[in-house]
């Protein structure tokens, strides 16, 4: 495994490079990319090049890297289009959901660690910040000023069932 992963390296490396000397030495791939490809898009592409490279070199695990690059150029690509920068404040809670995605992602992709309920539970805890998050900077109004007060009591009501059926499961 550990072979696979300097493969992967070696290979994201030797991309880049090549990237950046057809950046400079052929214009029109250059002018091209900068009409189609903003800068925080180019973060996203990256991580589908390591999830690309992950497949090529068979290491499914990739697939959890790839997913972090990828969204957090999508976070911020979001907040480059709508100018939304002090979103951060709870945007920030989207990354243990990137984590997830990429755990399901590297499960479906023959990865046999059992990542794929743990990512779902990543990403279900995520969702679950970024909704009191937003609603406690205001952003989002859903269930009113008690909006996070109700989310923190439902996710620890949810963290509480879960242990409790876990423990009942083990004995």
């Amino acid at each position: 495994m550990k072979k696979r992963g300097q493969l992967a390296l070696g290979l994201i490396l030797i991309l880049l490079g090549v990237w950046f000397i057809a950046q400079q030495q052929i214009p029109a791939l250059r002018s091209w990319l900068a009409l189609s490809l903003q800068w925080p898009l180019n973060i996203v592409a990256i991580g589908g090049l390591l999830l690309l490279i992950g497949l090529l070199v068979g290491a499914p695990g990739m697939a959890i890297p790839a997913a972090i690059v990828a969204g957090i150029g999508g976070i911020l690509y979001y907040q480059q289009r709508f100018e939304d920068y002090q979103s951060w404040s709870y945007m920030w809670t989207l990354i243990l959901g990137f984590i997830g995605a990429g755990q399901v992602l590297a499960a479906l992709l023959g990865d046999g660690r059992n990542k794929f309920g743990a990512g779902l539970n990543l990403m279900a805890i995520s969702a679950v910040l970024f909704v009191v998050f937003a609603a406690f900077f205001g952003k989002l109004t859903l269930l009113g000023s008690f909006g996070p007060a109700v989310l923190l009591i439902l996710l620890g009501v949810w963290v509480v069932a879960r242990g409790l059926w876990r423990g009942r499961k083990a004995d």
